[in-house]
């Protein structure tokens, strides 16, 4: 019996000091994969006191330096009224803050949106500008999807097609 109880606690002993390891290995800093975005992109997102899905297949995040997470994601505002669908395309979540364009942008939950006058606009959650910054056009871009986010050095391109806004975290 007593061979049975110092196993046990020599594989508890093993068990501790496996997850230990595993819990203390450095979180990959920069856009996350599709794996990782299940953990920190919600399904849904509350904006304009409605709830709207998120589209998972067209959401990114980034995750900085200091273990920060930046998000954003395309949402289904077909239930929304067409004035606040053609400004709100997408949800952006900021654990720290960011700038866009040289416009800082505090730690939040937002709307956004890339509107037709060309202008980039962040809103709080009652559909109110916070930020509005020209986007920029990557006309040389190859393959334009709905979303995406691209390192740039330092910083952050949020893609909508061939329209951008450079993040950079501080």
């Amino acid at each position: 019996m007593t061979i049975w109880v110092r196993w046990s606690a020599v594989l508890v002993m093993l068990l501790c000091t496996v997850t230990s390891g595993v819990a203390q290995q450095p979180k990959k800093t920069g856009v996350l994969d599709a794996q990782a975005l299940e953990k920190v992109v919600p399904n849904s997102f509350f904006f304009d006191d409605q709830i709207a899905p998120v589209q998972m297949r067209n959401a990114i995040a980034i995750r900085t330096q200091d273990g920060k997470i930046v998000a954003a994601g395309l949402v289904d505002s077909s239930g929304y009224a067409a004035d606040v669908a053609q400004k709100y395309q997408g949800f952006l979540i900021t654990s720290k803050k960011i700038s866009i364009d040289g416009k800082t942008l505090g730690p939040g939950q937002y709307g956004f949106g890339f509107t037709s006058d060309g202008n980039f606009r962040v809103m709080d959650t009652g559909a109110n500008d916070v930020l509005v910054v020209k986007f920029s056009q990557d006309n040389e871009l190859k393959r334009a999807v709905p979303l995406k986010a691209v390192a740039s050095g330092s910083d952050f391109r949020l893609y909508a097609g061939k329209k951008y806004v450079t993040i950079k975290a501080q």
